[in-house]
């Protein structure tokens, strides 16, 4: 493990608990349980997100200082009639955050976010790496 060595965890800077008080209700802890998985291909680092019941007017990705990407979501609780009976509610609502730091080789610039059947999907371009031109030395001798 050399300096070039990245270890996306010692970056992380994800606080399940930033903007939480610190009693979680049981509304909001299907938002707190938000999975985001990050996962690094040749092309591109890819952060997808199960965001079931919110659409994409409810989400925001957004970019911050130094290579970090902020999704967060918000679902507010609809208003009540006052002629509305409720016998249940099970719909959760509340709000989350997530930050992930990228590492150095990304296109910020080029960041694509996609929402399709309540899944996120944010992609990272990363800078394209020159393979190094290899020429074949003949042997003499």
């Amino acid at each position: 493990m050399g300096p070039n060595f990245f270890d996306p965890f010692s970056l992380n800077v994800w606080d399940p608990f930033k903007d939480f008080p610190t009693q979680i209700s049981k509304e909001n802890s299907a938002f707190v349980n938000t999975r985001i998985d990050w996962k690094e291909t040749p092309e591109a680092h890819v952060l997808k997100a199960d965001l079931p019941g919110l659409n994409k007017e409810e989400v925001k990705v957004e970019v911050e200082d130094d290579r970090v990407v902020r999704i967060s979501g918000e679902r507010k609780i609809e208003k009540e009639d006052k002629n509305d009976t409720w016998h249940r509610v099970e719909r959760s609502s509340g709000k989350f955050v997530r930050s992930f730091r990228l590492p150095e080789n990304v296109k910020m610039d080029q960041i694509k976010a996609v929402m399709e059947n309540d899944v996120l999907t944010v992609t990272v371009p990363k800078v394209g790496v020159k393979k190094p031109d290899i020429k074949a030395i003949e042997i003499s001798g």
